[in-house]
C-alpha cells in the first residue's frame, strides 16, 4: 500500500511518499521535532527565571527557595506566567519598566519576605 503524506508545520512542508510504516516514521519525526522545540523553550525560560531569581536574591538577601517563592507570589498576584514575570524583571536591567501591577506585587512580596524575616 502506498500513501502520500503532506504535513505543514511552522512554515515547513514535509512530503513523504511510501508505505504506512513511512507515514508512522514521519509522524514520529514531527513529534520529536515538536518535543525538541518545547524543550528549547523550557531551557530558555529556565535561564531567564534563574537570572530573575538571582536579582531577587541580590535585592532582598534571601535563599534561592525564598527568591523562587517571591517570583511565584508575584506571578500569582498578577495572574502572569512565572517566565513572563522573570523576563520583565530581567528586562529592567535594560531600562524597561515593570507594569504598575507587577511593581505593586513585587513591593508587597518583598514586604512579606522582610516581615517573615523579622519573626
Amino acid at each position: 500500500m502506498r500513501q502520500t503524506i503532506t504535513i505543514h508545520e511552522e512554515q515547513r512542508t514535509f512530503t513523504a511518499v511510501g508505505s504506512v510504516a513511512d507515514a508512522a516514521l514521519v509522524a514520529e519525526i514531527l513529534e520529536l521535532q515538536a518535543e525538541n522545540e518545547q524543550l528549547r523553550r523550557a531551557l530558555a525560560s529556565r535561564a531567564v527565571i534563574d537570572q530573575a531569581r538571582g536579582m531577587v536574591m541580590a535585592l532582598a538577601p534571601c535563599s534561592r527557595e525564598r527568591a523562587w517563592g517571591l517570583l511565584v507570589d508575584v506571578s500569582q498576584h498578577c495572574n502572569v506566567k512565572l517566565r513572563d514575570v522573570a523576563a520583565a524583571l530581567v528586562a529592567t536591567t535594560e531600562d524597561e519598566a515593570l507594569t504598575d501591577a507587577m511593581q505593586q506585587a513585587l513591593r508587597h512580596a518583598l514586604g512579606r519576605l522582610h516581615a517573615a524575616d523579622r519573626r
